[in-house]
């Protein structure tokens, strides 16, 4: 009977001390996942709607599980404040403009925390410190925003079936493009002389080129008017003689006009026989009495050559003028 005591009661101790080593194993295991043993710092941060967040959350830094949300409250008028607590060995990469932002682990899995790093040049983050909360945007707000791009779409879709209708019908540019042929070939004829006209643009620009070369030719016209100063100054000189040449042109221009404006005058004789009617009737008339008066004193002359008082003389003179011819 005692020998059967004992060994149930041996049977019980070592079950008993079986279930407190798996107990031990287990608390340590548990808290080592909630790093319940671990030094931690307490950080929070005020979100305006936490989208189904728990306590017991993970909090995650690149990617890495960093904390766990220790409590979740209301602040203000709605507002949520949640509570975390985070490994301390990560303090020194999370700085004071760190922000906080709500995420999911996968696409339909729990909600957790995720902490940006912030910028290297501030200072680490302090326990108790509050970061800032980024906007969360919930499922609704995804809604409604590709209600709208639906509502987008549908508009261009119809738009375009509408555009494209005209065009089928012929309307438009477009359309008269695709239905009139005779616009077609004028297009065509347009796009072959624009064609022809960028190649003759071409052309003229390569002969430019082979111009200026030339021009640049040492030795060549332009290449002696640009360096050559003796050429420059006979240009010069020869310039200036054609500006002397104008000048007295327009001199000459200028003594025709007044000699002009003058025969157009009454107070010389020139202009006075070419604008006085009256004055070259006289003066026709004068011509007229000097002609008569010369063809009668040419017969009265001749009257005298036969009077018998002046023959002789007249002999005389003529043979004078004979002697002097044949001696000549």
């Amino acid at each position: 009977m005692a020998a059967s005591d004992n060994r149930r009661a041996i049977t019980v101790g070592i079950f008993l001390s079986l279930g407190l080593i798996i107990f031990i194993i287990g608390v340590f295991t548990l808290g080592g996942e909630q790093k319940s043993f671990a030094k931690n710092i307490k950080i929070s941060a005020v979100f305006d709607d936490v989208a189904g967040l728990k306590k017991g959350n993970d909090v995650w830094f690149s990617g890495v599980k960093v904390g766990t949300i220790t409590s979740i409250k209301f602040v203000g008028t709605s507002q949520v404040d949640v509570n975390m607590k985070i490994d301390q060995s990560v303090q020194q990469f999370i700085h004071r403009n760190a922000g906080v932002r709500i995420s999911s682990d996968g696409f339909i899995g729990n909600k957790l925390i995720v902490i940006d790093g912030g910028s290297p040049q501030a200072p680490q983050v302090d326990d108790g410190a509050v970061l800032q909360a980024e906007k969360l945007t919930s499922t609704d707000d995804i809604m409604k925003t590709l209600q709208s791009n639906n509502q987008n779409l549908l508009a261009i879709t119809s738009d375009f079936k509408l555009l494209s209708h005209k065009i089928l019908q012929g309307k438009g540019t477009v359309g008269t493009l695709l239905a009139d042929s005779l616009m077609g070939e004028q297009l065509r004829r347009s796009m072959a002389n624009l064609q022809t006209a960028t190649a003759s643009a071409a052309r003229l620009a390569g002969q430019l080129d082979v111009f200026s070369k030339k021009m640049n030719t040492k030795g060549g016209f332009a290449d002696k008017v640009l360096t050559d100063t003796v050429v420059f100054s006979r240009i010069k000189a020869s310039i200036a003689q054609l500006q002397q040449a104008a000048t007295n042109a327009s001199t000459l221009t200028d003594n025709l006009n007044k000699v002009s404006n003058k025969l157009n005058e009454k107070d010389n004789a020139v202009g006075v026989l070419l604008n006085d009617p009256k004055a070259a009737a006289q003066i026709r008339s004068t011509l007229n009495n000097l002609q008569q008066s010369s063809i009668k004193l040419n017969d009265d002359l001749e009257a005298a050559q036969h009077n018998f008082f002046l023959k002789g003389f007249f002999k005389d003179r003529a043979k004078a003028k004979a002697d002097s011819l044949r001696k000549k």
